[in-house]
């Protein structure tokens, strides 16, 4: 119950606050956002049934009616969502990840700060190219399996997470948010950035972010004990054979189906693609599981990323991001520095109480107005600021989808996401910040 009273005074001082500076709805809509921040920073209610008061909240304070809150609980990134689930859960049944993680360990001194590299590198370059929620779902249960000790545990989870959220901005396919980017280009008719040029700008990013993050990750485990986990004999019988061919089957399929994308323009859909996947583990003869293997399946996180289109749908909606716009009018008069890092600053904080997909749409198109008042390299660096700043948001598990995987855990706290995440937020902004102006503007 304190838990409660405590988000409702942060949601009503918020409010109250922002009585003074945007119309009433828009107050009342920044309040309830705090509330709900408030409620899953403090565990107060679980974490789906916060993510459920959306529904109920928004049209009983007039913010969007019941049919518009609730259609964001069933988008189709929803379904790809199933899909991985389904598979990690088979991975899990079958206890391929051992498999899986014997080899990742024979490449990295056994220790936590070794594995914690590991998981991070190898979960950065697969989703460099790959869907970085696919690789969470999918390097999960290796974290999952290679301890028993609960503190690294969580640090095993969040290196995975953290780095496909890192790696994810390599190429222009590594996360929506760079595509919604080069999307916003091309419908504006504004130069668009070749494949090679992206990665060049954005491996010293990515170096100095994946140089630094693990080592933090690390910090006071030097006395924590490493099971003797490292089976170098570990061998496939019949059934992970199988599976294993399928994942391997389902990363071809999606790194074919990236090329096709960029030569034809057409290409499959990877929603339906994962989730057909998915739906195979039950084929009989094929598959792996049974409907009751789904009892665990981590519906919260489900709930979660609806109340986070639904937030990004009130901000639109209600005209509250075009105010925001507005009120953001003083970054056009700071040094390009001062823009870089506001910008960053803004999306990144932003995008802990929103999906980066949905807050992308929405930051882009603001930042674009300022954009247009600078040269025009460096009006493009800026939007990519914005949009690199979207994935990385480390400290709630709705701002990135793979901080929710590994939520769905139920390994990790969010008290624990959020204390790490901070101070990985400022790391991020620094190093996007002065990456963008030393570098980025020498390279154009």
């Amino acid at each position: 119950m304190r838990g409660l009273v405590v988000a409702a005074v942060i949601g009503g001082a918020v409010g109250t606050a922002a009585l003074s500076v945007f119309a009433q709805q828009h107050a009342i809509l920044l309040g309830l956002v705090a509330f709900l921040v408030a409620l899953w920073t403090n565990e107060a209610l679980p974490l789906g049934v916060v993510s459920i008061l959306p529904v109920i909240l928004f049209p009983l304070f007039g913010i969007l009616d019941t049919h518009a809150v609730t259609a964001n609980y069933s988008k189709s990134i929803i379904f790809l969502f199933l899909g991985g689930f389904f598979m990690a859960i088979a991975i899990e049944k079958t206890q391929l990840h051992r498999y899986f993680s014997a080899k990742l360990l024979s490449f990295f001194p056994h220790t936590p700060r070794g594995i914690i590299y590991a998981l991070a590198v190898t979960s950065a370059l697969l989703s460099s190219f790959l869907s970085n929620t696919t690789i969470t779902l999918l390097l999960m249960p290796v974290a999952l399996f290679l301890t028993q000790n609960r503190k690294l545990k969580v640090r095993f989870l969040l290196a995975t997470a953290y780095g496909a959220s890192i790696g994810g901005i390599l190429t222009p396919i590594g996360t929506p948010p760079n595509l919604i980017l080069l999307g916003f280009l091309e419908e504006h008719q504004l130069p668009m950035m070749t494949f090679g040029g992206w990665m060049v700008m954005m491996l010293p990013v990515v170096g100095v972010m994946l140089a630094v993050m693990p080592y933090l990750l690390s910090i006071g485990l030097e006395d924590e004990t490493l099971e003797a986990r490292r089976e170098e004999s570990v061998s496939l019988n019949a059934e992970q054979t199988r599976l294993f061919v399928m994942v391997v089957a389902l990363a071809v399929i999606l790194v074919a189906n990236t090329f096709l994308k960029q030569l034809t323009g057409t290409a499959l859909n990877e929603k339906l693609v994962l989730l057909g996947f998915g739906l195979a583990m039950f084929l009989p003869g094929v598959g792996f599981l049974t409907w009751e293997d789904t009892r665990n399946l981590p519906y919260e996180i489900i709930f979660l990323f609806g109340a986070g289109f639904s937030i990004a749908a009130a901000f639109s909606k209600t005209g509250l991001a075009a105010e925001i716009a507005h009120k953001l009018d003083f970054i056009s008069h700071m040094p390009l520095l001062g823009m870089f890092v506001v910008v960053a600053l803004f999306v990144t904080f932003a995008t802990e109480v929103t999906s980066n997909t949905a807050l992308t749409s929405i930051a882009i198109p603001i930042f674009y107005a300022f954009a247009q008042q600078l040269p025009r390299h460096d009006g493009m660096l800026l939007l990519m600021v914005a949009t690199v700043a979207a994935s990385y948001a480390f400290m709630l598990p709705i701002a990135t989808p793979p901080n929710a995987i590994v939520m769905s855990s139920r390994a990790i706290r969010i008290k624990e996401m959020a204390s790490i995440g901070f101070w990985l937020n400022i790391l991020g902004i620094t190093v996007l910040s002065l990456s963008a102006y030393f570098l980025w503007r020498w390279m154009g």
